[in-house]
């Protein structure tokens, strides 16, 4: 069955809908293909796009190795266009139930940290509300609709002290709010993830495991949640902040003892950043002995075999008191603000990042943070960067195929996409869940097109000055 991380936020219900539409043309595929139904259907999308009168849109390049091509035989159309509505709907409902994934969706730290937000917060928020009330009605239990994340706090210059306890503050926010719709949370507690950055400060050791321990105490004590909601599944990506263009060879040394840490923490999944992300896309090269790091302490090393061997250690027992003591201090301070949301109007959670990012530019600079290669135990040539052999690039004829098949696309759709987004406004503002209207727009409509209805209902994101 199909599987996907998104890491998308401003448009993150949109592109969602896309995803599951995509998933569900998947199985209608394998259903056709299994059945002998092709000459049939292919009779039927001959027809859909002589009446639209545009071109067929095509797979451009060839297919990776190892890729079949599923989810391409169906490109252009939808099921529901080319089967009987009755097996549409059988297999629409089978595929939601094991669908699986991860959409980011995050808008509280988009605020304070990433930037970017494209509809008014409240709306944003409204919309992962529905998302979330559409996998409780629709029985999507293995997709997380929201990955709560502190990495992009973390990356925008946050301690690890701050970026645990911004990101479980946002957390309980979004309870809060599920709750404050009728939601039952033990319905949507299972569907919630965590994602943070592993950086080299000690810090980083027991991130993982006070996170686990604030979460389940809250969701057990203060909500009443069973066992499967309590459970806080996390992320980890090793930090892109950490990743230096000079000597970039020595990155993947950071990302192992990074790496380290995560594994030995229990982390539930990780990603290892490739070493020339700090200049450009990863090539085929880096990325594979980013993941050949995971892989030898996953597959090599003894004592990574060992349900967390440095758990019981004295340092490991009393940074991990240390460090939840300091995160709930930090809750005090966003309490006394109004919470979150209240904290956000004053800009609090963007300047406490602001001023530690500031703090940590200011010792990497003055050489009281030693960073090998980087500002101490210079190369003999100074502090070289090192620009990487193959950066990758669109080329101008696949920009150019892009544009044209969006033109296709909308001239295709004309009457259907105005009526679809007519539809979506009215839900906004009858206060309805957009996002099962979304999921029938994702099939004729391009994201331009939903953004750009949505924003006259929603409002647009403007930053506070």
């Amino acid at each position: 069955m199909t599987s996907v991380s998104m890491t998308i936020n401003g448009p993150a219900p949109m592109l969602l809908a896309y995803f599951m539409n995509a998933a569900i043309d998947q199985e209608c595929e394998k259903y056709i293909k299994e059945n002998g139904l092709e000459k049939q259907v292919e009779s039927k999308i001959t027809s859909i796009y002589k009446n639209k009168g545009v071109a067929r849109p095509k797979y451009q390049g060839k297919l990776p190795e190892g890729n079949n091509g599923l989810g391409l035989y169906l490109l252009g159309v939808t099921g529901d266009e080319v089967l009987e509505n009755d097996i549409y709907q059988k297999i629409k409902v089978e595929t939601l139930t094991k669908v699986r994934g991860t959409v980011q969706a995050d808008i509280l730290k988009e605020d304070q940290a990433q930037n970017t937000c494209i509809f008014s917060t409240e709306f944003a928020l409204r919309m992962m509300g529905d998302v979330q009330e559409y996998f409780i009605d629709n029985g999507v239990r293995n997709f997380y609709s929201v990955s709560i994340s502190g990495y992009h706090i973390a990356e925008a210059g946050a301690n690890p002290i701050s970026q645990l306890a911004f990101t479980l503050a946002n957390g309980f926010t979004y309870v809060e709010y599920y709750l404050s719709r009728g939601m039952d949370i033990n319905e949507f507690g299972p569907n919630l993830s965590f994602f943070f950055s592993n950086g080299v400060d000690p810090e980083y050791a027991v991130i993982g495991r006070v996170a686990r321990r604030l979460w389940a105490k809250a969701m057990k004590n203060k909500y009443e949640a069973n066992k499967r909601a309590q459970m806080l599944k996390y992320h980890i990506q090793t930090s892109g902040r950490s990743l230096h263009a000079q000597e970039i060879d020595f990155n993947d040394i950071r990302t192992t003892l990074q790496a380290l840490y995560a594994i030995y923490d229990n982390c539930n999944s990780l990603h290892t950043n490739a070493y020339d992300e700090a200049i450009t896309t990863p090539t085929e090269e880096s990325v594979r002995r980013a993941m050949a790091i995971q892989l030898i302490i996953n597959k090599e090393l003894g004592l990574a075999r060992n349900e967390n061997p440095i758990q019981g250690a004295f340092i490991i027992e009393e940074l991990t008191d240390l460090v939840e003591e300091a995160v709930l201090t930090e809750f005090d301070r966003i309490t006394e603000r109004g919470g979150v949301l209240g904290a956000m109007e004053t800009m609090y959670q963007r300047s406490k990042i602001q001023e530690e990012s500031l703090h940590y530019e200011t010792l990497k600079h003055t050489g009281e943070y030693p960073i090998i290669g980087v500002n101490t135990f210079l190369n003999k040539k100074g502090s070289p960067t090192v620009i990487p052999e193959e950066v990758i690039r669109a080329t101008e004829e696949e920009k150019k195929y892009q544009i044209t098949m969006l033109d296709e696309l909308h001239k295709g759709n004309k009457g259907t996409s105005a009526e679809i987004l007519k539809k979506v406004q009215e839900a906004a503002i009858q206060n309805e869940n957009i996002f099962e209207l979304l999921m029938d727009a994702a099939k004729v409509c391009s994201l331009g097109e939903i953004t750009n209805g949505l924003f006259e209902v929603g409002g647009q994101y403007r930053r506070n000055m």
